[in-house]
């Protein structure tokens, strides 16, 4: 029999590393969706500049969905050390 706590997650170094490299793709993805975006609404619009504003607002949610993920990481990252601590009494 399992001593596996119901719900909790495998130690995986591939789901680690498949986490934290999520993080480092978010910016690029958002910035190359704002553009196309962007660049769609220009097609459609007659203009030259919107895809700017889409590259800008691609870029500050990247960057707050990074800084949610990495606070959330080190949440959980934080909550497992306190479950080891208060397992090793």
């Amino acid at each position: 029999m399992r001593d596996d706590k119901p719900g909790k997650r495998q130690d995986n170094p591939w789901v680690t590393v498949a986490r934290y490299s999520e993080i480092g793709f978010m910016i690029p993805m958002t910035l190359v969706l704002g553009y196309f975006l962007g660049a769609i609404a220009d097609h459609f619009l007659h203009t030259h500049w919107i895809y700017l504003f889409g590259i800008i607002f691609g870029a500050i949610v990247g960057f707050i969905s990074m800084i949610r993920r990495a606070l959330q990481a080190s949440a959980e990252e934080d909550k497992e050390e306190k479950d080891r601590s208060n397992d090793g009494r």
